[in-house]
C-alpha cells in the first residue's frame, strides 16, 4: 500500500520551487496564447482604431504637441493603455475563473509558496501585457513612424507599468466573486485612471487644481515616462515617475503575497 504524501513536509521548501513557478508561470502565459485572436490582435485593432479616431476625425495630424505632431504624441499612451488593460485583464480572469468554476484548488492544494502564486500570476500578467504592447507598438511604428529617445525608459515604464496592473488584477481577482465585480473594477478604476493620465493629451495643459490631481495619479507616471522614451519630453518629474512605479509595484506585490498567505477570498 503506498503511503500517502507528507503534505506539511513540502512546504518548508515551497518557496524553493523553481519548478512550480514555471508550471504556474508556463499555464497562465499558454491560457492567453491559445487565444491570441481575443487577447492579442483584438487589442491590437482596438487601439489603431483609437488612433485613428484622433488622429483622421479629430484633425490630430494637423496639430503639435510637446513639441511633435499629435499623432506621435498619442501613440505611446494608446500604446501603453493596451499594456495595463491586458496585464489586468490576464491574471483578474484566470483567478475569478478558477473560483467561479471551483477548480480555484488546483492552485491551493500543489506545494507553491504565496511568493511562488505572486510570481507566477504577476509574471504571466505582465507578459501578456507586454506581448500586447510589442504587437500594437509595431502597428503603431508603421503608420505613425515613433522616434526612439531613450529605449531604457520605454523598457522599464512598459514593464513596471504591466507588473502594476497585473499586481492590481491578483488583488481585484481575489476580491471578486463574480465578472460583475471585475467589470466594476475595470470600468470604475482601471479604465477612467489610464484615461484621465494623459494618455490624449498634455497634462501641462489643465489647470493648476487638475494638473495636481493628476500628477496624484500613478498611471500618469508609467504614460508620461513611457512617452518621454519615445518623444524626448516628459510633463512630470522622470525621477519622481522611477519612485513612484518601483513603490506601487513594491507595495503592490507586498500585498498580493499577504493575500495569498492568508487565503483571502480562497478558503472558507
Amino acid at each position: 500500500m503506498t503511503a500517502t504524501p507528507d503534505i506539511a513536509a513540502w512546504r518548508p521548501y515551497a518557496g524553493r520551487n523553481p519548478r512550480g513557478l514555471w508550471s504556474l508561470y508556463r499555464k497562465e502565459v499558454m491560457r492567453f496564447v491559445k487565444v491570441a485572436t481575443q487577447t492579442v490582435m483584438a487589442p491590437l485593432v482596438t487601439t489603431l482604431l483609437f488612433l485613428a479616431v484622433f488622429a483622421l476625425a479629430l484633425g490630430g495630424a494637423d496639430r503639435m504637441v510637446g513639441g511633435v505632431p499629435y499623432v506621435q504624441f498619442l501613440a505611446p499612451g494608446l500604446v501603453m493603455m493596451a499594456i495595463v488593460q491586458n496585464g489586468f485583464a490576464n491574471t483578474s480572469s484566470s483567478i475569478v475563473i478558477a473560483k467561479v468554476q471551483g477548480n480555484v484548488v488546483d492552485m491551493l492544494m500543489p506545494p507553491l509558496s504565496p511568493a511562488v502564486l505572486t510570481a507566477g500570476f504577476a509574471l504571466a500578467g505582465m507578459t501578456r501585457g507586454l506581448a500586447v504592447g510589442l504587437a500594437v507598438g509595431l502597428a503603431m511604428a508603421i503608420f505613425v513612424g515613433l522616434p526612439v529617445a531613450d529605449p531604457f525608459a520605454i523598457v522599464f515604464h512598459a514593464a513596471a507599468g504591466a507588473l502594476m496592473l497585473a499586481l492590481i488584477g491578483i488583488v481585484a481577482g481575489l476580491w471578486s466573486e463574480k465578472f460583475d465585480h471585475i467589470s466594476a473594477v475595470t470600468n470604475f478604476v482601471v479604465t477612467p485612471l489610464a484615461f484621465l493620465s494623459g494618455t490624449f493629451y498634455s497634462v501641462e495643459r489643465l489647470p493648476a487644481e487638475w494638473a495636481f490631481i493628476a500628477h496624484l495619479n500613478p498611471f500618469f507616471y508609467m504614460i508620461d515616462g513611457f512617452r518621454a522614451g519615445f518623444i524626448g519630453h516628459a510633463d512630470g518629474n522622470r525621477l519622481v515617475g522611477f519612485a513612484v512605479l518601483i513603490t506601487a509595484d513594491l507595495g503592490l506585490w507586498i500585498l498580493c503575497h499577504r493575500l495569498f498567505r492568508i487565503g483571502y477570498k480562497l478558503k472558507p
